[in-house]
């Protein structure tokens, strides 16, 4: 059983283990220990807005979390949406664990009716990430260039899900 609960001050060794090379290959690659620490930060504060969610993914038959998953609200395309991103550590993958974490991430959109849409961005380069879009029911909309990390543009697809 997997289940969501918010990022909180003492998940700092799971992001910098989602830091790894592995993890960010599509991200523009590892950030230094500052920009992790400032990362840790944001997400702790940023957990208190109401335009934010950060979650760590918890594995019952795991001692630590296995990953994270979050949504926020950014502008896209002339509306508010919110966008989604999703990381399981590379011992945990290819088990199901982020289709299920996303699916929950899913219904939490779902239930706070606030936005129409979740969107996600992943890399055209990341098949992994661009599966799971396909699985969960996204609708791939377009290739697009985006930016991110800050300074980073990538081709991504931008994946849509209808909440509602």
């Amino acid at each position: 059983m997997i289940a969501l609960t918010p990022w909180a001050e003492e998940d700092l060794p799971l992001l910098m283990s989602l830091n790894a090379p592995e993890m960010t290959a599509h991200l523009g690659g590892p950030e230094s220990e500052e920009q992790v620490l400032r990362r840790h930060r944001h997400y702790v504060d940023d957990a208190a807005l109401p335009v934010v969610r950060i979650f760590k993914i918890l594995l019952d038959s795991a001692p630590v979390p296995v990953g994270q998953v979050c949504y926020w609200e950014r502008p896209w395309r002339d509306e508010l949406v919110w966008e989604s991103g999703w990381g399981v550590l590379p011992e945990f993958q290819g088990q199901g664990i982020a289709a299920r974490a996303v699916g929950l991430l899913v219904g939490k959109a779902r239930s706070e009716r606030l936005h129409r849409c979740l969107h996600a961005f992943p890399s055209v380069a990341n098949a992994a990430s661009n599966a799971l879009c396909r699985k969960l029911g996204f609708t791939c909309i377009e290739e697009c260039d985006f930016e991110y990390p800050p300074g980073h543009i990538t081709c991504c697809n931008d994946w849509r899900l209808e909440l509602w």
